[in-house]
């Protein structure tokens, strides 16, 4: 018993450990924001602030185009999500649950999209959204997002979809259901939890991406949040503080579709387990 409960001991410690060393970077930041630059750099780098600058983040709005910047990044994300789980849905439940020549050719080559490095294709894309008229769009954006999101999303759509019993569209179609009633009424439903999991990694993905932002758009009115932070080192490098509040209001969407999602991603990885047990 007495082992037993050092066990626990032991596992409660590392626990609490790793979600110090987790949580400490967001607290650092929330500090960070809140901080001059004599503090940030001087005074006090890592403790509390020792006076709260609220002001930065007024001036991280006055000085710099945050909302702007944030209303692109909001649009690019939420488009480019309902995009790729249009177009992964139907791809994911055809080549897991239906059989018709060069399906597996079909799946291996989206597949394949996922060993592909951005860096190989950013000078034919940049080229082609050129061609396309497309360049300080949002377009410019999207489309190239929801190509690279396809491959990653189908996959985990399809392992749910592939982990549900036959039996269910059997029944279904026995009832008189036809092929796209059973998808959208009983299949999608039940890969509920996958399609969260692939919406948050695709949040992530696009909320943060820099490296075809930076490329494919210049124009001010349309840049996305990375970018605009990027340029905003550069214009307002001695206001630490400033940068620090742009950081978090930042990271603020992505923490709220995390702690949404995080729930739905947990059921995501025992469902099939679950629907056959």
């Amino acid at each position: 018993m007495k082992k037993w409960n050092l066990k626990i001991t032991a596992l409660m410690f590392v626990l609490i450990l790793f979600s110090i060393l987790c949580i400490y970077p967001l607290i650092y930041l929330l500090f960070y924001s809140l901080k001059s630059n004599q503090e940030i750099f001087y005074l006090n780098p890592f403790g509390f602030p020792i006076e709260l600058k609220f002001e930065n983040y007024v001036n991280a709005f006055n000085a710099f185009n945050i909302v702007g910047y944030f209303k692109n990044s909001v649009i690019v994300s939420g488009v480019s999500i309902v995009g790729v789980i249009i177009l992964s849905l139907p791809f994911a439940y055809a080549v897991s649950r239906m059989k018709w020549r060069l399906r597996g050719v079909a799946s291996t080559y989206l597949t394949m999209g996922l060993f592909i490095p951005i860096q190989v294709i950013i000078i034919p894309l940049a080229i082609l959204v050129k061609q396309l008229h497309l360049a300080n769009t949002y377009f410019a954006l999207i489309v190239p997002y929801i190509a690279f999101n396809l491959a990653f999303s189908n996959m985990i759509l399809s392992i749910s979809f592939a982990s549900l019993p036959k039996e269910m569209e059997e029944s279904a179609f026995l009832d008189g259901a036809s092929i796209y009633r059973t998808f959208i009424k009983i299949m999608v439903p039940l890969v509920k939890p996958a399609i969260a999991t692939a919406i948050t990694f695709i949040f992530l993905s696009v909320w943060n991406e820099y490296t075809v932002a930076s490329i494919l758009i210049s124009n001010n009115s349309v840049k996305t949040l990375p970018v605009g932070l990027a340029s905003f080192t550069g214009e307002h490098a001695t206001d630490w503080g400033a940068m620090g509040a742009c950081l978090i209001i930042a990271s603020v969407p992505a923490i709220i579709i995390y702690s949404v999602f995080s729930e739905q991603v947990e059921k995501a990885l025992t469902i099939g387990g679950a629907i056959k047990g």
